[in-house]
C-alpha cells in the first residue's frame, strides 16, 4: 500500500504576505462591498456607492506606500531544492516594476471613477453594476503586473479584461452592444490563441513560472524549440490585443465610440497598461533566450503601430459626431506603438532595467494627460457625442476647460509647454537609439512630426472664433461658465491638470524610473 504521508506537513503551507498583496486585494474587497451594499440600499441612496468605489481605489493605492522599500516582497513562492524560496519561484513580487504599474492601474482607475460620477447619473446607467464591474477590472489590471506564472498572468488579464466587456455594452442607446460585441469576439480570439501559445510554452519548458520558463526553454531539447518559438509568440498575441498594436487594434475606434466615455478613458490608459505589463513581463523574463527574436518582431510591430494609428487620426473628419473620441482612439494606438519602442529595445540590451524603465515613465505620463483629455471631452460632449468641431472657440466660453485640453493635447504631441510630454518621447527615442535601432528611431521621429498636425490643428480649434449661430446646442447651454460643470468633471480635470503642469515643472518625478532596475 503507498502511503500518501509527507515527511514534513509543514512545508506544504504557504505563507502569505498580505501586505504585499494588499492592493488588488482592497480594490476586490471594495468591489464585493459594494455589490453587497447596492443588495440593501434604496434608490435615493445609491449615489453613494460611486464614493465608495472612489475610497476603495484611493485605499489600495495608499497600500503602496509600505511596498516602496528597496527589497521587493514575493510571496506565493514554491520552496527549492535547498527547502528555501527565492522570487523565481514566486507566482507574485512585489517589486518597483509591479508598484509602477500598480499605481497607473489603480490611480487611472480612480480617475474613471471620478469621470463616471455624471455620466452613471447622466445615462441612467445601473450604478451597483457598473461601480462593481469597474472595481473588479482594476483588480485584474493590479494584479496582473505582479503575477510571475503564466497561468496566474491569464487569470489577471482576463479579470481586467471580462468586467470591461460588460462596462462597454451597458450604454443602451444601441452603440454599447455592437462596441462591447466586437470588442468581446476579438478578445476572446486572442485569449484562446494565447492559451495555444502557453501550453506549447509549457510542454517545452516544463514550467509555468516564468523565470523557470526561460530556463527551461534555453535547455530545451532540439525538436521542441519549433514548439517553444511558436507558443512564445501565440503567447504574445494575447497581450499586443490589450495595447491595441496593429493588426489587433481594429476594435479600438468601435469600441471606444460605442462605450460609456469614462469606459472608453479607463480603456485606453489601464486596459493598456495591463497589456503592456504583460508583454513586458512574458518577454523580459520568460523568453529572454529568444530576446532578439521577439526584439526585432517588437521593432516592426511599434513602427506599423505608430504609423497605422497616426494616419487613422490624419484621415479622421472633424466634422462628425463622435470624430473627438475617435480622434483620441486612434491617437491612442499611435502611443500604443511609442510605449512599444523601449520594449523591443529590451530585446537588444544585456538587461531590460534601462528600456523598461523608460516605458514605464512614458506610461505614467501618457495615462495623465490621456484621461484629462477623455475629461475635457465629457464636460464639452455630456449629453451626444462630441465632434472636434464642438471645441471651436472653446476658450471664449471655457477659459480654464479649454487651457486644460489644449495642454494635455501640447503634452501628447511633445510640444512645449507640454514639457513632460516631450522629455517621455526624448526617453523613449534614446532608448531605441541606445539599443542600435536607429532605423526605429528615424520613423518614430517621422510620426512624432506626422502627429503634430492633428493635435495643433485641434489645439487650434480651441482658439478659433466662432461664426455666428454655429455653436452647438451644447456648446450654447455651456455658455454660462466653468461653474456649471459637475463635482466630479471638476475633480477629474483638477486632478489631471496638476498632475500635468507638476510634472512639467518636475519631470524627474517621473523620470527617475529610468534609472535604475525595476526588477
Amino acid at each position: 500500500m503507498t502511503s500518501l504521508a509527507v515527511a514534513n506537513p509543514g512545508s506544504l503551507i504557504q505563507s502569505v504576505d498580505w501586505v504585499a498583496i494588499a492592493p488588488p486585494l482592497i480594490a476586490a474587497a471594495a468591489a464585493v462591498a459594494v455589490l453587497v451594499t447596492d443588495l440593501f440600499l434604496p434608490e435615493r441612496h445609491k449615489k453613494w456607492l460611486g464614493r465608495l468605489t472612489a475610497a476603495g481605489l484611493a485605499l489600495a493605492l495608499i497600500a503602496l506606500l509600505p511596498l516602496t522599500g528597496k527589497s521587493p516582497r514575493a510571496t506565493f513562492c514554491v520552496q527549492n531544492v535547498a527547502g528555501g524560496t527565492d522570487n523565481g519561484g514566486c507566482s507574485y513580487v512585489a517589486d518597483h516594476f509591479a508598484l509602477v504599474f500598480q499605481l497607473l492601474a489603480l490611480g487611472g482607475a480612480l480617475i474613471a471613477a471620478l469621470l463616471s460620477t455624471h455620466t452613471v447619473d447622466n445615462e441612467k446607467l445601473p450604478r451597483g453594476e457598473y461601480w462593481f464591474l469597474l472595481l473588479s477590472s482594476a483588480t485584474g489590471a493590479a494584479l496582473l503586473p505582479a503575477s510571475r506564472d503564466l497561468a496566474t498572468m491569464v487569470v489577471a488579464l482576463e479579470v481586467a479584461s471580462l468586467p470591461a466587456f460588460a462596462l462597454v455594452a451597458l450604454r443602451r442607446d444601441g452603440r454599447g452592444a455592437e462596441a462591447a460585441l466586437k470588442f468581446f469576439v476579438s478578445s476572446v480570439t486572442a485569449t484562446a490563441v494565447m492559451l495555444l501559445g502557453i501550453g506549447f510554452v509549457y510542454a517545452a519548458s516544463g514550467s509555468l513560472h516564468l523565470g523557470a520558463v526561460a530556463q527551461g526553454l534555453e535547455h530545451a531539447p532540439a525538436q521542441l524549440k519549433p514548439l517553444a518559438e511558436a507558443g512564445a509568440v501565440l503567447t504574445l498575441v494575447g497581450f499586443a490585443f490589450k495595447v491595441a498594436a496593429v493588426p489587433f487594434h481594429f476594435w479600438v475606434p468601435d469600441t471606444y465610440t460605442g462605450a460609456p466615455l469614462p469606459v472608453a478613458g479607463y480603456l485606453s490608459v489601464v486596459g493598456k497598461a495591463a497589456g503592456l505589463s504583460g508583454l513586458a513581463l512574458a518577454t523580459t523574463i520568460a523568453f529572454r533566450p529568444y530576446a532578439h527574436t521577439w526584439g526585432l518582431v517588437l521593432a516592426v510591430l511599434a513602427a506599423v503601430t505608430m504609423t497605422v494609428g497616426n494616419a487613422g487620426a490624419l484621415r479622421q473628419r472633424f466634422d462628425t459626431r463622435y470624430s473627438a473620441v475617435r480622434l483620441l482612439a486612434w491617437s491612442s494606438v499611435g502611443q500604443a506603438g511609442y510605449l512599444l519602442v523601449p520594449l523591443a529595445a529590451a530585446g537588444y540590451a544585456p538587461t531590460g532595467a534601462d528600456p523598461l524603465g523608460a516605458t514605464a515613465a512614458y506610461a505614467l505620463i501618457y495615462g495623465v494627460v490621456n484621461l484629462g483629455a477623455f475629461g475635457v471631452v465629457a464636460a464639452v460632449g455630456r449629453r451626444a457625442g462630441a465632434s472636434v468641431d464642438d471645441f471651436r472657440g472653446l476658450f471664449a466660453r471655457r477659459r480654464w476647460t479649454a487651457l486644460a485640453l489644449a495642454f494635455f493635447l501640447l503634452c501628447l504631441a511633445g510640444l512645449p509647454p507640454g514639457v513632460i510630454g516631450l522629455f517621455g518621447k526624448v526617453v523613449v527615442f534614446r532608448a531605441a537609439v541606445d539599443a542600435g535601432l536607429g532605423w526605429l528611431a528615424v520613423v518614430m521621429a517621422a510620426n512624432v512630426v506626422v502627429a503634430l498636425y492633428y493635435y495643433l490643428l485641434w489645439t487650434a480649434r480651441l482658439f478659433a472664433p466662432v461664426a455666428e449661430g454655429a455653436a452647438s446646442g451644447e456648446a450654447v447651454g455651456d455658455a454660462g461658465g466653468e461653474r456649471r460643470l459637475p463635482v466630479g468633471l471638476t475633480a477629474t480635470l483638477g486632478l489631471t491638470a496638476s498632475a500635468a503642469v507638476v510634472l512639467s515643472v518636475a519631470p524627474q518625478l517621473v523620470l527617475q524610473v529610468t534609472s535604475g532596475s525595476l526588477f
